[in-house]
């Protein structure tokens, strides 16, 4: 296997209507913005996103994509930021996370601008994720994982060929404290017998 520090990892993904690239210095104010506008829907599923917590400030955001940077030269996280080619807003954040290079498998995860939902953005951006995830990081394994009463997310799931594999009862608690059900969907390599 090769380490996974000299894997050549893209930088830079472009879709039809997104550039996925790993957050880096000075990006702190457009993700605050963008969280911002969307911490009502993103804590309504909290476990899904312990992040969002949290206090958040423009120094916050600014320290979590200098952190992401880091992490991402490192391959201990895949994190992406999803920019709009046409405007150029941040729109939301993806990436491959709690990868296992043993296996290897990983794990996509995203979440959305409020104001952006809808538009099969997040879609593309994991669809362009699964085709990284399963072409050059060559996984074997790729798990999406949400909270059973998130439809969105579970239809972006289903939209990007997942299939559910099981519903984990009372994993986890919803911050008004009742206990959630979390769906386990998973993708596999496409072989050549499946094409």
């Amino acid at each position: 296997m090769t380490p996974p520090i000299l894997l050549d990892i893209p930088i830079a993904i472009e879709t039809d209507r997104l550039l996925l690239r790993p957050p880096r210095a000075g990006d702190g104010p457009a993700v605050f913005e963008a969280v911002a506008e969307s911490l009502t829907e993103l804590r309504k599923f909290i476990a899904s996103v312990p992040w969002v917590a949290a206090e958040q400030s423009v120094e916050a955001s600014e320290t979590y994509c200098r952190t992401a940077a880091s992490n991402f030269m490192a391959r201990k996280d895949l994190p992406y930021l999803l920019w709009d080619r046409r405007t150029q807003q941040l729109v939301g954040g993806s990436g491959l996370h709690r990868t296992d290079w043993n296996t290897p498998k990983t794990e996509v995860g995203y979440w959305c601008r409020t104001s952006r939902c809808g538009a099969g953005l997040v879609t593309e951006a994991v669809t362009a994720l699964a085709q990284l995830a399963f072409r050059t990081l060559a996984v074997q394994r790729l798990e999406l994982i949400t909270d059973e009463a998130n439809l969105a997310s579970r239809r972006v799931a289903e939209r990007c060929g997942f299939a559910l594999e099981g519903v984990l009862r009372n994993e986890r608690r919803a911050p008004d404290g009742t206990l959630r059900h979390t769906c386990i969907y998973a993708r596999l390599p496409v072989t050549a017998d499946q094409e």
